[in-house]
């Protein structure tokens, strides 16, 4: 296992993280096998932990609490907060008032005393980002986390949370956790390079493509939409509709790549991620131990250029083939209010 340091922070993590999120109800409700996930992982040699309160409805912090009783100075462990935990109004989102709430139930269920990177799960634009900095700077002077993070920002909204800390004197995102793989590129054109200007470290996910590069599916074979991953997002793998298509022949290149040079899909898969400058660390989240353990067959795997050319080819640099990002779209896409002018409004100029 390889191992680099953390967003400028001085911690050292593995350059594959042990993802969480299919830990519980969502994948495997087995607490004991996850344990034993977790524990065969940290064995060879993984000692990054990532996971969110969302995740099963907190199910998987209490997972991963459990399982690192007695371990826990050897691990990393990194946690999010945004997305909405119970019903009632002030129980999401990046508010001050949310985040500290947010925190403490983590912290319950991870039964820890502080969190190693503490990462905003996702953009909210009905908070000044000065309010979240703020409240996780605080949190820092208090211990209760070591750093922080984004996830799945746009490239915009990082280069303005780091001028904003510098302009208010605020601690800064250390580290970016977006979508990456061999069919989702485009983080490549703009979210990285700014990664690399600010010197965050980049996290990446989803490096098998939510499953589409497990090479479980294959072009010409039926997909059952109605278990599995695609009982998830059936619209990712339904080969019927076009966009699908082109994914599927796209697929047949890569495992015929992988095949020559003596490894598989899934193995390549994972590769590649690591090959970019600007990743610290490519995260897996593995429901089984045999998907743990394939993930482990290819974690040394180092790609050449040659090999890196041929990607280039099937997949051009900055090309996303699916949107990567299926549970949340920025509200001036939801919501259409953000994007018509109402009756009676003075044009500006």
């Amino acid at each position: 296992m390889r191992y680099r340091v953390l967003g400028g922070t001085g911690i050292e993590v593995s350059v594959h993280c042990l993802g969480a999120m299919m830990f519980g109800a969502v994948g495997n409700p087995d607490h004991d096998d996850c344990a034993r996930i977790i524990h065969h992982a940290l064995h060879h040699g993984i000692n990054f932990i990532d996971t969110a309160d969302m995740y099963s409805a907190g199910e998987s912090e209490e997972i991963v609490g459990k399982a690192l009783a007695g371990r826990r100075d050897d691990v990393v462990l990194a946690t999010k907060a945004h997305f909405p935990m119970g019903k009632g109004r002030n129980r999401s989102g990046n508010s001050r008032r949310w985040i500290i709430k947010a925190v403490e139930g983590s912290l319950r269920r991870l039964r820890t005393d502080w969190i190693d990177l503490y990462q905003i799960h996702r953009p909210d634009p009905a908070t000044d980002v000065e309010e979240t900095l703020g409240v996780l700077g605080d949190l820092v002077t208090q211990g209760k986390i070591r750093a922080f993070g984004c996830s799945t920002f746009p490239a915009a909204d990082i280069v303005e949370a780091h001028h904003v800390a510098e302009r208010r004197a605020l601690r800064r995102f250390r580290t970016e956790q977006p979508p990456y793989s061999l069919l989702a590129r485009g983080i490549e054109a703009d979210v990285l390079p700014v990664c690399q200007r600010y010197g965050m470290g980049a996290l990446t996910w989803s490096p098998l493509a939510s499953g589409f590069l497990s090479g479980a599916y294959r072009k010409g074979r039926p997909v059952d939409l109605s278990t599995g991953r695609p009982s998830i997002t059936p619209h990712r793998f339904d080969p019927s509709i076009p966009e699908n298509a082109v994914k599927f022949d796209v697929v047949e290149r890569l495992v015929e790549l992988a095949t020559d040079i003596g490894r598989t899909l899934p193995e390549l898969a994972v590769a590649f991620p690591v090959t970019h400058p600007a990743v610290t660390s490519v995260i897996v989240g593995p429901r089984t131990m045999g998907q743990l353990e394939a993930t482990l067959k290819g974690a040394p795997l180092t790609l050449d250029d040659a090999t890196l050319d041929r990607i280039d080819e099937i997949v051009p640099p900055g090309t996303n083939l699916y949107r990567p990002d299926g549970v949340w779209q920025p509200p001036a896409l939801t919501d259409a209010a953000r994007r018509r002018r109402l009756p009676g409004d003075r044009a500006a100029g």
